[in-house]
Parts: structure tokens; sequence; C-alpha cells
């Protein structure tokens, strides 16, 4: 390329570094090297971020192991106390969270691109979805795939009554809430709001940047190190509830298909088994390890979908798919509403408690971690195709495989088979082996699903790592493998602590307390990259125009030249 069309790009690539409302076009001088100060065992980390961090993950989890049993009583009444006055905060958030992504996602900052208007996208589109699919969901979707529509079609606040068929309508609808649109609008505004500033302003990839807007240089200091340190905290606990979700589930696996009950040690050994294989993915890369594993993830989940396909209910399946949707759309508004206020009044309920409260804190304490892994696979993609690709394309995977393993459930419950809803009254972890004990070939089915488990919970583990390596070392691509290893091997540490100490209802209360501070977070997040976008979406329009008239003024008086010659 010759000089003069280097140029050329160069005026076409309006991006606009540190340039911010309010700072008259002030660059920042400041750099972000305190991340290169402290060293220890082959860790170079922001010591405030690091040492903040661990001081609060350690003292929960030195809480667990001191009290001991009575920490169970404790996790539950906290849940509840969370759910009970803070429940509808979770709700408000968690829908304009969703009305504001489609608004970025439609409106006139569609066409801003992440990176500059030059910028190209490091990974192809398959490898794109592969690897926020496997990060945004993984686990979650076995474990409560088969599980949550047959505990649905039990009851649910929305359908009580006597029909089965309303029932089962009902199940896949709130299953739909749970984990379609408002799950990845989350993840859509943090990992939007972490691209555009890293990659757009050149600030570090950390949470800490989205608020340079109100905070400035101030980001670079305590106020700076506070809000990564509540950002690590939440991706540390929202991890462990995935992963303890999984560990579970693997076990349940491998007791079926063996025949053999695993004791706590056995989940421990597999936890620390997964740990080690998620840190040799996370040492080998992005583009080596975690990339490869999530296509193969993909891979072995469409193996498993297409067989239960197949062998499954195929008619009902294809047919209910579109009316779930429909099902779920058309009662959209009621059902992502509902606050059990009045019910509230007459009787003490839980059942929100239990599911959407906890499926919204989930995916806020999940928004770090997965919001800056996909920021870094993110670069070069407009905002529209970022917020499309973000936001549906996962969602109606999502759907698709819910119908398939959640449809196929409830299929042999209407047809009077109640094996797996026993099962699930008994162990949630089992339903999908139960389900999977209705069709042919059910051990190389069962061992598949077990597979599939373990590579989730490897991309997963490792992809977590990796964002809080990014941002206990204050936003570096590629943090020291020392560290890498620290972390990968503590989030095995509290997932076991976790797990052994209260159980599920420990784990699930650890991301309720840790997503309360993060949701304050995202919504300042959200008027931060407005500001941001509206700022430099005007002063692109403007130099564009600028640009327009030069060239109306260029051709204006080549037209007046022409014909005074003529």
């Amino acid at each position: 390329m010759d000089k003069k069309q280097t140029e050329t790009n160069k005026k076409k690539d309006f991006s606009i570094i540190l340039d911010f409302p309010g700072n008259k076009n002030k660059k920042s001088k400041k750099k972000y090297v305190r991340s290169d100060k402290k060293s220890f065992f082959g860790i170079k980390a922001n010591g405030n971020v690091f040492v903040g961090s661990l001081i609060i993950i350690l003292s929960l989890l030195l809480t667990t192991i001191i009290v001991g049993k009575p920490i169970s009583e404790w996790f539950a009444d906290t849940q509840k106390w969370m759910s009970n006055n803070f429940g509808w905060f979770f709700i408000t958030a968690i829908n304009f969270f969703l009305i504001f992504a489609i608004i970025l996602g439609g409106g006139k900052f569609g066409k801003l691109k992440i990176g500059g208007q030059n910028a190209n996208t490091d990974f192809s589109t398959s490898a794109w979805f592969a690897m926020l699919f496997s990060a945004g969901m993984g686990i979650g979707l076995l474990f409560y795939s088969v599980a949550e529509p047959i505990m649905h079609f039990g009851g649910t606040p929305f359908y009580n009554g006597a029909d089965k068929i309303e029932a089962a309508k009902t199940a896949m609808g709130v299953t739909f809430l749970h984990w379609g649109l408002h799950a990845w609008a989350v993840y859509a505004i943090v990992g939007l709001s972490l691209a555009y500033f890293t990659f757009n302003k050149k600030l570090p990839l950390t949470i800490r940047s989205i608020f340079y807007p109100i905070l400035g240089e101030r980001i670079y200091g305590r106020w700076g190190d506070l809000i990564d340190i509540i950002s690590v905290t939440a991706t540390m606990f929202g991890l462990a509830t995935s992963l303890g979700v999984g560990v579970q589930q693997a076990n349940a696996g491998l007791s079926y298909v063996f025949g053999v009950e695993f004791s706590n040690n056995w989940q421990i050994g597999l936890i620390v088994f997964i740990t080690f294989l998620a840190t040799m993915s996370l040492v080998l890369g992005l583009d080596k390890g975690i990339r490869r594993l999530s296509e193969w993830n993909i891979r072995l989940a469409t193996a498993l979908l297409i067989f239960v396909l197949l062998v499954g209910p195929t008619l009902f399946i294809l047919k209910s798919f579109g009316q779930n949707i429909g099902y779920y759309l058309s009662n959209l508004l009621t059902l992502s509403t509902f606050t059990e206020s009045y019910k509230g009044i007459s009787e003490a309920s839980h059942w929100q408690s239990g599911w959407t409260i906890t499926y919204w804190a989930w995916w806020i304490s999940w928004s770090p971690f997965v919001g800056i892994f996909i920021a870094r696979i993110s670069r070069g993609r407009t905002i529209r195709e970022f917020v499309l690709g973000v936001l549906l394309v996962p969602t109606l995977v999502t759907f698709l495989w819910m119908t398939v393993l959640g449809g196929s459930a409830l299929h042999q419950e209407l047809l009077g088979n109640h094996g797996i809803s026993e099962a699930v009254n008994e162990n949630v972890a089992t339903a999908i082996y139960h389900l999977l004990e209705n069709f042919p070939f059910t051990n190389i089915a069962s061992v598949l699903t077990i597979l599939l488990v373990g590579s989730f919970f490897v991309t997963s583990s490792d992809s977590g790592s990796m964002v809080v390596d990014m941002l206990t070392s204050g936003g570096k691509l590629d943090s020291p493998v020392g560290q890498k290893v620290f972390w990968a091997s503590t989030e095995g540490i509290v997932t076991i602590v976790l797990l052994v100490g209260g159980g599920l209802t420990a784990l699930q209360t650890a991301t309720l307390l840790t997503a309360l501070p993060f949701a304050v977070v995202i919504i300042i997040m959200c008027y931060n990259l407005y500001k941001v976008l509206n700022h430099d979406y005007n002063k692109i329009e403007s130099l564009k125009k600028r640009e327009r008239n030069r060239k109306l003024a260029a051709k204006i008086a080549n037209d007046v030249e022409e014909r005074l010659e003529d």
C-alpha cells in the first residue's frame, strides 16, 4: 500500500482516542504501569486489586471452614433475606439492561465499529460464536436443560392448575425467561462497554476503564481499584457456582454409568483434575487453548443435540420449538416484571428467591468474566453486529437446546412416564441421564454427556481465570504463567470449600452477595457508555459533514473553473 493510500485510510478512520465528553480533547498522559511494580513468585499484579480481592475471597472461605455446619443455615437465611429485600432491584435492573441493549443495537450507534472504522476481526464468526456461547452459558445448560422444565411443570406462580398442556407451556416459557434475552443483554452491555473503551479509547481491559468519563484519571487510583476488586470477587463466586453445578452433574453421571456412589472426596478430586486441565488450557493461550476447546464444546453439544432430536420425539420437538418461542415472546412483559409482591402480603413465598432472582444474580455475577472475555474476542465488529450476535444468536441456540432436551423430558411426563420427575426430586444432577434412559445407546449418550460437562467445565474455568488475571494485572492481555496458575487454582479451591461447606445454597448465596454491588456498577456503566457513544457519534458525523462540504466545495470550484475555461 502506498503512502497516499495510507493517508486516505487514516482520514476515513474516525476513531477517537481518549476524547471524552468534557475532556476538551485532552489525551491522558498517565500510563497504567502499576501492574509492573510488584512481582512475587512470577506474579506481576496491581497490588491493591490482587491483595484486596484475595482478602475478601479468603475471608468468606475461612468463615465457611471455621464455622462449619451452621454456615449452611446462615447461607440459606441470607439468600432469603437478599431475595426478599433486593429482588425488586434485580428485576428492575435486568429489564433496563435488555431495553438499553436493544436501543444500542437498533439505534444510530449501530454503525460504529469496535476498534475504529478500519479495524479487522481477530476471529471468524463461527469461532466467535463458539467462544462466547461456551463462556456465556456452559455447564448450566446441561444441568438445568432437563431439570428446570420438569420442576416448573410441577407448579409455578404463573400456572398451577390441572391442565397438563398449559403447565408444560408455562414451564418452557419460564425456562426461556431465565435463559433468554435478559441474560445475554447483561453480557452484551458489559462486553460492549469494555470492548469500546479498550479498543477505541486505548484504555486497559478492566472494568475501571468504563468509568473514565466520570472519574477521569482517578480510575488509576483507589476508586478504580475498588471497582476491579468488586469485579474480581463477583467473577470468582459466579464461576464457583457454575463449577459447583458442573462437578455435581459430572459426579452424578459417573455414578449413573458405573453404578457406584462416589463420595465428596471424589468430587473434590474431580474439581482438582478439571482445574488442572483448565490451567493447561489457560497456559496454552486464547488461540491454542481456549478457542480450540470452545470449538470442541460446540461439536460435542451439537452431536448430543442431534442425537436426542433424532431418537427422541422429533415431530413434537420441531412443532413445539416455534410455539415455545411464541409463548415466551407473547408473555415476556408479564414474566419479566413479576415480583410476587401481592402473594407476599398474605403468605411467605420463596419461589422467585430460588429461581428468577438467583438467575439474575448469576448472570450479573458472571458478566465481568463473560463481558471481558467477549470484549477480548470482538474487535472489528460493528455495534449492531455485536449486539445482534451476542443477544439473538446464542438466545436462539439456547432455546433450541432447551426445547430438544427439556421438551423431550416434558413429552415423557405428558405420556405418563414420571421417571424423570422422580429423579429430579431425588437428585437434580441426574435428570439428563434419566432422560437418556428412554432412548437407545443410553451408555454412549451418557458418556458423551459426561465429556461435554467436563469440556464446558474446563472452558468456563480457563476463560474465567484469564479474566481474573486481566483484572488483577491491570488489563494485561497476556499475564505471566505464574499468575494464571495461581488464579486457576484459587478458583478450584473456592468451589471446593463452598461446595463442601454449604452445597449449592452456599454457592448461590455467594453469587447474590457479589451480584448486588456489581448490578449498581453496570447501571453506571450504561450511563458512561451512552455518553461516550453519543459524543463519538456526533463528532464522527461532524467530521463526515465537513468532508462532504469540502468535496462539495471542491466540486463547485471545479465546475466554475471549467465554465470559465469554456
